[in-house]
């Protein structure tokens, strides 16, 4: 058991280092991208578990199959049983399972209601669209008007953009903010995932839903729309940037005197440029 254990550990944890930038594709990654709020680290705590549960019974049937294989063909077992039933058996193949999943849904169900429940301290609220085929967005506590995020195509594509998820106009927040993300959609359905953010929203036409999240470092996180939605469904990508608090209140500034400022582009431009000369010299 504890060599299972520890397999299924060490897979998890070989699968969570593959990814060396949060919230970016990586060559050759397996699992997760690394969590960055709260919902997304009990997300992955929770995988970590059922991870291990579900290696333990898939190699438990795996060598049932194999005993019963060689225990029971007709070369070793010319007569077979004429047994009907087993009462024991029956009972505990039933027990079991009824109590491998009360275990999993005691976990399951506080991660449920942390995803549910909107924290009543929140430091704003940001809306979400879904469009054929782009994002639109608005910050109505900081009367910032709505604004288009289209992806940037590939002929337009500048260096350090990434191939089918940079955008034109992102989304900026604070880090360590609490943000209620409201989400709609003004034609079809869409969805609204940042999985790095722990964060998978439906986008329905005429209904508003809620998620949360908390971007607990900075840097620049990528999501998708997740739900078919039309011809360029694969082309709705969605950028958040991560910035100091400082950073954000220059942008929405700029942001409330023209949705599509220049200005605003400058700053998170400014300050992604001088994070990064920032880490390239740590490495």
């Amino acid at each position: 058991m504890r060599f299972l254990t520890a397999l299924a550990l060490t897979w998890t944890t070989f699968a969570a280092g593959a990814f060396a930038t949060p919230g970016q594709p990586t060559d050759g990654a397996l699992g997760f991208q690394p969590a960055v709020t709260p919902i997304m680290e009990e997300v992955v705590s929770f995988h970590n578990i059922l991870l291990v549960l579900i290696t333990v019974i898939t190699l438990f049937v795996m060598g049932l199959l194999i005993y019963v294989m060689i225990r029971y063909n007709r070369k070793t077992n010319p007569t077979p049983s004429k047994n009907s039933h087993n009462t024991l058996l029956e009972v505990v193949w039933t027990a079991v399972p009824v109590l491998i999943l009360i275990g999993i849904a005691i976990p399951s169900f506080p991660l449920l209601y942390m995803q549910d429940e909107i924290p009543p301290e929140i430091d704003f609220t940001l809306k979400a669209t879904g469009n054929q085929w782009n994002w639109s967005y608005e910050y109505p506590d900081h009367e910032v008007a709505e604004y288009f995020s289209n992806m940037v195509e590939e002929e337009d594509l500048q260096p350090g953009q990434l191939r089918n998820l940079s955008v034109d106009y992102p989304l900026v927040v604070p880090v360590n903010a609490t943000v209620r993300l409201q989400v709609t959609a003004s034609d079809v359905i869409h969805n609204w995932a940042m999985p790095a953010f722990g964060t998978k929203m439906d986008a329905i036409p005429g209904r508003i839903n809620e998620a949360w999240f908390q971007a607990t470092q900075e840097g620049v996180y990528y999501g998708q729309c997740s739900e078919l939605c039309g011809l360029r469904h694969a082309f709705m990508p969605i950028e958040v940037h991560v910035v100091p608090q400082d950073v954000f209140d220059a942008w929405i500034a700029a942001k409330a005197e023209d949705e599509y400022s220049e200005a605003a582009d400058a700053i998170i431009a400014q300050y992604t440029a001088a994070r990064e000369t920032r880490l390239a010299q740590l490495d």
